[in-house]
């Protein structure tokens, strides 16, 4: 059935579509000026800070209230500097730090970087509490796994990033940390005996003002043992509004991601995450086309139509979204010049406090004594995760000790015969093994044995969470693998730091 042209434009004043391309294309130039909220970029859409605050100047030329929002949360999960990697520790390094003024800190230099590009909305910070170490989304994105420390470093992000200008978003409401399921392809089951502990981040994101919060694909029992919270009202409405007495935003994690997307179909699963009371759709990471956005719009309208969604929820939802907009254009105070870009000079600091050494021998194996074989293994990273975002330990080490060597091995190439290729090379230097959540792959594991067995002097550098200390001559621990992470650790090898 043909939908009005005002509810069709009520249904996109909800709307967070992505686009391919680094400048806006014909369909969302259109959209945007019949009222479209708002757009969510990704890597793909940047490639510097000059370029970035002209594609958001030409979003705003569109629509002066257009919504501008990403991914930046520092660390592993960049949209800003995913060529270079990011300038700033991510979550679970300023965790270990525990210096809310920090934090704060970080957040408000952030902040200043995304209000000058012209972004508007900072999908971050995470407030996860990461109380499962094996979790495969969530890991350094959180502050840490005890509730608390979470809550405190959440409200000190959001305190930062709102200062700028910039609406924080906290997620993933109701707390994605203790699951063992990534929700692009399938949906985590939250135990009901650690939903408090989970909230409580979220309790104080609410007490600290915080504009946007997003939602998880999460199924929650002791709440809704059929819906996930995404589409769930007694989560979204009944615990989010009215328990918790959250009045801004509610915006969807992306609802292309199987979780929600596998049961109801993409326009289905936004309609009723609407219905369930949140405010706005993201979606892109996936899908990002016309026909993608024109299928949600019309399947939100026609949702109205057939009784499924009350014209007067998708109002309010319209509201509140148009609100966030008009406090949006009021904060904004950076220049959209991009003149400037991120430096390391703050987040550098962060990232060498978060370093933590475990030496196991005697012998002084630190600082190395010249120019080391570096072996890199490299697991496969979730989707939150830009593939293209560079880590590791080799290029700053190289720079900081020419002549350095540097090998990476994927889980296919971490054969018994490249490694002994690698020791044989080795021979006669120092040498520094970097791993990523070892604990996670058994690979690591075998590969870091078969190393270590054939050289017990090798330094251990271990760029995600370190499940143990106890391997290597010396056990490097950086938090985090973010371009400043990398930076820090090689000056810890080479007694800079």
């Amino acid at each position: 059935m043909p939908q009005s042209g005002d509810l069709l434009r009520l249904a996109d004043a909800v709307l967070f579509p992505g686009f391919a391309g680094r400048t806006p294309p014909d369909w969302l130039r259109r959209r945007l000026g019949e009222g479209l909220a708002g757009v969510a970029l990704f890597s793909r859409n940047i490639a510097d800070p000059g370029q970035l605050a002209g594609l958001t100047a030409a979003l705003r030329a569109e629509n002066p209230l257009v919504l501008v929002g990403t991914d930046e949360e520092s660390g592993e999960v960049t949209r800003l500097e995913v060529a270079g990697g990011s300038s700033r520790p991510g979550a679970y390094a300023l965790g270990v730090v525990d210096d809310e003024a920090l934090t704060e800190a970080v957040a408000r230099d952030l902040g200043e970087d995304l209000a000058r590009a012209g972004i508007t909305i900072d999908f971050a910070p995470s407030a996860d509490v990461n109380a499962n170490p094996d979790n495969p989304v969530i890991g350094l994105r959180a502050f840490g796994s005890e509730p608390e420390l979470v809550a405190r470093h959440t409200r000190a992000f959001v305190r930062g990033l709102q200062a700028a200008g910039v609406a924080a978003c906290a997620k993933h409401f109701p707390g994605h940390g203790d699951t063992s399921v990534d929700s692009h392809h399938g949906v985590p089951v939250v135990a009901g005996d650690g939903v408090e502990d989970a909230l409580l981040p979220f309790r104080e994101a609410i007490k600290e003002g915080v504009r946007t919060v997003m939602t998880g694909h999460l199924l929650v029992p002791s709440y809704d043992a059929e819906l996930p919270a995404t589409l769930s009202p007694k989560l979204l409405t009944g615990l989010l509004r009215e328990e918790l007495g959250f009045d801004g935003v509610i915006v969807t994690d992306g609802i292309e991601m199987a979780a929600v997307s596998g049961a109801y179909g993409i326009g289905g699963a936004a309609a009723r995450a609407i219905a369930a009371g949140a405010d706005a759709i993201c979606v892109g990471g996936e899908r990002a086309d016309e026909a993608t956005a024109v299928e949600i719009r019309d399947a939100i309208a026609a949702a109205v139509t057939g009784g499924l969604l009350p014209e007067e929820r998708l109002a309010d939802a319209a509201r509140r979204v148009r609100e966030l907009a008009t406090w949006a254009a009021a904060s904004s105070g950076g220049s959209l010049d991009g003149a400037s870009g991120p430096g390391d000079g703050l987040g550098l600091v962060a990232a060498r406090r978060a370093v933590r050494v475990t030496r196991r021998s005697a012998a002084p194996v630190l600082p190395l004594s010249g120019p080391a074989s570096v072996v890199e293994l490299a697991p496969e990273m979730n989707l939150a995760i830009d593939k293209g975002t560079p880590w590791g330990v080799g290029e700053p080490l190289s720079r900081l000790l020419p002549g350095t060597t540097v090998a990476r091995l994927t889980a296919a190439e971490a054969t018994g015969a490249a490694l002994e290729r690698l020791l044989g090379e080795a021979i006669g230097r120092p040498l520094v093994v970097v791993v990523r959540d070892a604990h996670r792959y058994a690979w690591q594991g075998e590969a870091l044995r078969h190393l270590l067995s054939a050289r017990p002097d090798a330094v251990v550098v271990e760029m995600g969470l370190p499940a143990r200390a106890d391997l290597g001559a010396a056990h490097v621990s950086t938090y985090g693998s973010a371009r400043v992470c990398g930076q820090a650790a090689a000056e810890v090898l080479t007694g800079r730091l």
